[in-house]
């Protein structure tokens, strides 16, 4: 008999999922800018050779989302997360010998590669095919959950471990952990045998040339609606990621006070994807997702035209934070809900795939702008525009979906 999420052997395999994401996002996501800081001093790098190689690495892990998620839905996730762990592991080993810039890109560019396999989108996709596409939705909010505790874990671990055995040891450490935790967690939980059958192959009610679910997808308009709304999100949150932190000091905030801003945005995602857990538990994707999305325009708005208020900011900070979080959510439950219930791993690759490239390019146009017109005020209305787009297009396909049900 298949498991069913609020099963107790369901909520095991979840929290252990969980935990293995907490060190994968950890490991291999927060641990960058911390590691860079101290490479940059020891070896020379600049600033941008060291964020280029992070940029090649954002780009390909994009590149292979669809791949992957192929992969899953063809019962592969076991040996994909388990697998890339291990070879992540590896290369994070192999990076802590980095003597030259060379070796650092290739290295790189191979954890980059490996993300798309051992990531938020991976672990989505192995959750949609454990439970159905329909009853994953409970399993994505979990995992979210636990990754919500990645930077809250990691952060100050990797600080202490840099303290305790500089940044060449910390990594030999991280590397450790996705050998010996992830890659264990991952090929002990996930097992094919588990999986929610795959429908019977049969004819699908859109067309007389229908190639599949993925190829029916690609002919819907709300498919392309969400890939707009996700790429825009996914540009607007790597651009405020990285600028936030200069854009506040330009505005005229102390460093103190602008690090307390940046750290509310944090446990604030943490919080909204707690609030949706609780209260809106079934709510239609549709509808939770046409309410949260109109938190980012409101968010930039509010950034761009309210003066620099310490505590204005601070509240701007949590309403984009918990829009954020809960977008997470939104992004891994929106393919069965509003595009298809079938090939869920291929259809979330293909629109992983632009938010990766928007996520790796769009922090160094805006670093272009920025350096056009010397001052953050132009980034700003180009952000603001984004979030319109955003909103509008999530709303769009939102609106096709009460007028066609995904099949």
């Amino acid at each position: 008999m298949t498991p069913t999420p609020t099963d107790a052997q369901a909520r095991f395999f979840i929290a252990g999922l969980g935990l293995a994401q907490i060190a994968s996002w950890g490991s291999t996501f927060y641990s960058f800018p911390q590691i860079a800081e101290r490479m940059s001093g020891d070896l020379g790098f600049t600033r941008v050779e060291l964020y280029g190689a992070a940029t090649l690495g954002v780009l390909l892990s994009g590149l292979a989302a669809y791949l992957v998620g192929v992969a899953i839905d063809r019962g592969l996730g076991r040996h994909l997360m388990a697998g890339g762990s291990v070879l992540v592991g590896m290369l994070l080993l192999a990076w802590s010998r980095v003597e030259t810039l060379l070796p650092f890109y290739f290295i790189l560019a191979g954890i980059g590669l490996l993300q798309a396999a051992i990531l938020y989108e991976a672990a989505f996709a192995v959750v949609a095919r454990r439970f159905g596409s329909l009853s994953a939705r409970q399993g994505i909010t979990a995992i979210t959950l636990w990754g919500g505790f990645a930077s809250t874990v990691f952060i100050p671990l990797i600080e202490l471990l840099i303290a305790l055995m500089d940044w060449r040891g910390t990594l030999m450490t991280l590397g450790l952990i996705n050998i010996l935790v992830c890659a264990p967690l991952y090929g002990w939980l996930i097992r094919p045998q588990h999986d929610v059958p795959l429908p019977a192959p049969g004819p699908v009610k859109v067309s007389a040339h229908h190639n599949g679910p993925v190829a029916a997808a690609l002919r819907a308009p709300v498919f392309w609606l969400v890939l707009v709304s996700f790429t825009a999100h996914a540009a607007t949150f790597s651009v405020l990621t990285y600028h936030l932190y200069p854009l506040l000091l330009e505005r005229g905030l102390d460093a103190a006070s602008t690090v307390a801003i940046l750290a509310i945005i944090g446990p604030a995602q943490v919080v909204g994807r707690i609030v949706v857990r609780i209260t809106f538990p079934t709510a239609p994707v549709r509808l939770l997702g046409s309410v949260v999305v109109l938190g980012f325009p409101v968010s930039v708005a509010l950034l761009t035209l309210l003066p620099a208020n310490f505590m204005v900011l601070l509240a701007v900070a949590a309403l984009f934070g918990a829009a954020n979080g809960i977008m997470t959510i939104i992004r891994g439950i929106t393919v069965p809900e509003m595009v298809s219930r079938q090939a869920y791993g291929a259809i979330n690759g293909l629109l992983t795939a632009p938010s990766m490239v928007a996520r790796a390019l769009a922090p160094v146009a805006a670093a272009a702008l920025w350096m056009s017109a010397g001052s953050y005020q132009p980034v700003l209305v180009a952000l603001l525009a984004l979030c319109v787009i955003l909103a509008g297009a999530f709303w769009a396909a939102a609106a096709t979906t009460t007028r066609s049900r995904p099949a």
